[in-house]
């Protein structure tokens, strides 16, 4: 039988992943509105269709972000599960964007949170 405890821990565990990859994300979106040099494949200059896309990762990010914070805040595990899962998703996603870019920092970084983002969310599976 899974006790409170054990469910309380899954959660906190769940929840701190969660909020590492929102927030992590959340930053290079702001980086890539304020700073597009960091975000941009090495030796690109930054332009207005730049920023215009970093204006749709932000859209698409932040609002993501504030809505994960907020499952967590309830401590909503089904909540935590479907953000956290959309979440992890986008993660592998930006992986294989770096992967095309041929980038291994922005590859290898996505794919770890993503994984560990998916993680997070089966450790929730057992509350539900």
């Amino acid at each position: 039988m899974i006790t409170s405890s054990a469910s309380a821990t899954r959660l906190r565990l769940a929840s701190a992943i969660t909020a590492l990859n929102v927030l992590v994300a959340s930053g290079f979106s702001i980086a890539g509105l304020l700073k597009p040099e960091y975000v941009l494949p090495t030796g690109s200059v930054p332009t207005q269709t730049s920023f215009i896309f970093a204006m749709y990762a932000a859209a698409r990010t932040l609002p993501l972000a504030l809505m994960a914070l907020a499952a967590i805040y309830q401590r909503s595990p089904s909540s935590l599960k479907v953000l956290g899962l959309l979440a992890g998703f986008i993660q592998l996603a930006d992986g294989a964007v770096g992967l095309y870019q041929h980038d291994i920092g922005k590859t290898i970084g996505p794919l770890v949170l993503g994984v560990l983002q998916m993680y997070g969310v089966s450790i929730l599976r057992k509350d539900l």
